[in-house]
């Protein structure tokens, strides 16, 4: 005789998948791993100029190829195709990045091997005019000069950034954390940029998260500095005073109050986690129940590892508004 388990013996577990739910992305950074680039090349073609989706994409596939050779044999195979060298590009600045690791942050990256990565994001935007990756990843590597790099740069950049797609997400979080205290400004001109932007997204647009993001980087630079000497005097109330609790109840009126009905796309994974972490530390319950409806398993390690063990966390909070999403 068969024994029925009750829905409640089953034990959750949440899904922290690379992909966000992107079978064909899975795939190719499979392909990646075994040495093909052939479906990466299918993936990028087939994504077409869905830019939020390419984007993600790109950032991913970029990871995947920057412990291999996969992008340079299909640059050598096919050396005039836009795709390749806007890949090509992206996976230079994982790379740089991996060494700035390796060696130390800052400026302990060579400065002529940041100039050929910025050389290399320059050619991928004249072989693809109208993508704005190349300038994702311009933005991305500025991080690395020491000092940042000159204001008229930045801002030209960032202009042709816009121009291409105003709303770009990962655009607008890399020249935040370019802004971030850990980098090259300082915790105020973060959340002023956050802020900008957020409030002139459009209804619908996930750019409101950003000031989600900008408080968690700003937790992560306090609680860094402060490793090792007790808990920070006053931090306790980091998530959850009034200005916090209003940001986090503005993203989720804005964003998810436009945004049209239907399944959590790839794309939107890593930010609706943060945007649910915000408002679960805010101990917004009505917000957090409605988002952990939405995202149903999916989890993403980043924004929860900087708070503790992810799963744990992930599961807890979601324990609590379990008759909302089951």
């Amino acid at each position: 005789m068969a024994v029925r388990r009750s829905r409640r013996s089953i034990r959750f577990e949440p899904e922290f998948d690379p992909d966000s739910g992107d079978r064909a992305l899975g795939r190719a950074r499979h392909d990646i791993v075994i040495g093909r680039w052939q479906g990466v090349r299918d993936l990028l073609r087939d994504t077409g100029d869905d830019w939020d989706l390419r984007t993600h994409r790109l950032r991913l596939l970029s990871h995947a190829a920057a412990g291999s050779t996969a992008v340079e044999a299909w640059r050598a195979a096919e050396p005039d195709d836009p795709d390749a060298a806007v890949l090509r590009a992206a996976t230079e600045v994982v790379r740089v990045f991996n060494q700035a690791i390796a060696v130390g942050r800052g400026g302990a990256v060579d400065r002529a091997r940041l100039d050929v990565t910025v050389m290399a994001c320059l050619g991928a935007a004249d072989a693809r005019p109208a993508d704005p990756m190349p300038w994702v990843s311009l933005l991305t590597v500025a991080r690395l000069y020491e000092g940042g790099v000159g204001r008229a740069e930045l801002r030209r950049w960032w202009d042709e950034l816009r121009r291409r797609d105003p709303h770009n997400l990962e655009g607008h979080v890399q020249l935040l954390r370019y802004w971030s205290a850990r980098w090259h400004g300082t915790h105020g001109s973060m959340y002023d940029f956050a802020r900008d932007a957020a409030g002139a997204a459009p209804p619908g647009s996930p750019l409101p998260v950003l000031v989600q993001i900008a408080r968690v980087e700003e937790y992560r630079y306090i609680a860094e500095a402060a490793r090792g000497q007790g808990p920070v005097r006053g931090f306790d109330q980091h998530w959850k005073h009034e200005l916090a609790a209003t940001e986090v109840r503005r993203t989720w009126e804005r964003w998810l109050g436009g945004r049209p009905p239907g399944p959590v796309r790839p794309e939107e994974v890593e930010p609706l986690n943060y945007l649910t972490h915000a408002a679960c530390y805010a101990g917004l319950r009505e917000v957090y129940a409605g988002l952990f409806g939405l995202l149903e398993t999916r989890a993403s390690w980043v924004p929860w590892s900087y708070t503790g063990d992810p799963a744990e966390q992930f599961t807890r909070w979601r324990g609590g508004t379990a008759r909302a999403t089951s």
